[in-house]
């Protein structure tokens, strides 16, 4: 059987972070964050990493990553623009930025012939995960099973504002229920975490599973993302802010009966950058993981 493949995206504008953070500098020798996660999916047996990025973007990464990956690990580059996989007659789409992350994956379609994940370029997400997620890959996947590898709360906030995560109901069988998708997570000066939806608060236990934006799926749901893709962008032809997410897919597989996602929870600390504020933050992170021999202090080296 074939290694299970990364999708890696890395299409995003990075607005409230004011720069292009999937290629900013965070290890000991200039390692980004994809650095980091292609390293633990290699060691989580992995055998292809697909980059899902805008056009712009290829000749800088083509420059970074193809040195430090040849021989290493196949990869590949998937482009997401606007108009990527949109039905052709609708024609010219009317918006500025693509149509978020379920989109991002189908634009992967042409060049993913294997069981995959998808993870966030700008999300670290630890070693356990890659393991877990590539066992689930290569020995439970099926056109009916998908997963998730969710977060407990507690590790994923920012120290520096709110943040957005998908809080997740998971049945006793360890399936997912649902992902809602909470705009405005903070832990308060009493420690408490809650959302705050039209200034009502909602506290959530500390252990409440998340969603990072790391799922495994079978390469057969494709044809399944192309026609939900399909009918979601004839719906939001006028809605230029509209935004197609790998949840939204997973809801409607589940919806219409045609698998289920198992949920696989870890316990390690997810760190990531969404303000300015939070880069010391990771360099800190990564340093203390280079420390205690979890990674090299040259990665690549």
């Amino acid at each position: 059987m074939q290694k299970p493949t990364l999708l890696v995206l890395a299409a995003g504008m990075g607005s409230r972070y004011g720069g292009n953070k999937q290629l900013d500098h965070f290890g000991p020798n200039g390692e980004t964050i994809m650095d980091y996660s292609i390293y633990d999916a290699i060691r989580g047996g992995f055998g292809k990493i697909v980059f899902i990025i805008r056009e712009e973007l290829k000749a800088e990464f083509e420059e970074i990553f193809a040195p430090k990956l040849k021989g290493k690990i196949d990869f590949d580059y998937a482009i997401q623009g606007v108009q990527s996989f949109v039905p052709e007659e609708l024609g010219k789409i009317n918006r500025v930025k693509p149509w978020g992350t379920g989109h991002a994956t189908l634009c992967a379609k042409k060049i993913t012939k294997t069981p995959f994940a998808v993870i966030n370029a700008d999300d670290f997400y630890g070693l356990e995960a890659f393991e877990i997620m590539g066992n689930f890959l290569e020995n439970q996947c099926n056109p009916s099973t998908h997963a998730m590898v969710g977060y407990q709360i507690k590790n994923t906030l920012s120290e520096n504002g709110s943040v957005s995560r998908g809080v997740c109901d998971v049945d006793d069988a360890g399936n997912l229920i649902s992902v809602i998708e909470r705009l405005n997570i903070v832990k308060e000066d009493s420690g408490e975490i809650v959302f705050i939806d039209k200034e009502a608060k909602t506290n959530l236990k500390p252990e409440t599973i998340v969603s990072m934006n790391f799922w495994g799926f079978h390469d057969s749901v494709f044809e399944d993302i192309q026609n939900m893709f399909n009918a979601y962008a004839i719906k939001n032809l006028e809605n230029p802010k509209a935004e197609f997410f790998i949840p939204l897919v997973m809801s409607n597989l589940m919806d219409e009966g045609k698998g289920v996602c198992k949920v696989f929870s870890n316990e390690s600390d997810w760190f990531g950058v969404t303000y300015p504020e939070d880069k010391p933050d990771v360099i800190a992170s990564i340093q203390k993981l280079v420390a205690a021999g979890k990674y090299p202090a040259n990665l690549w080296g």
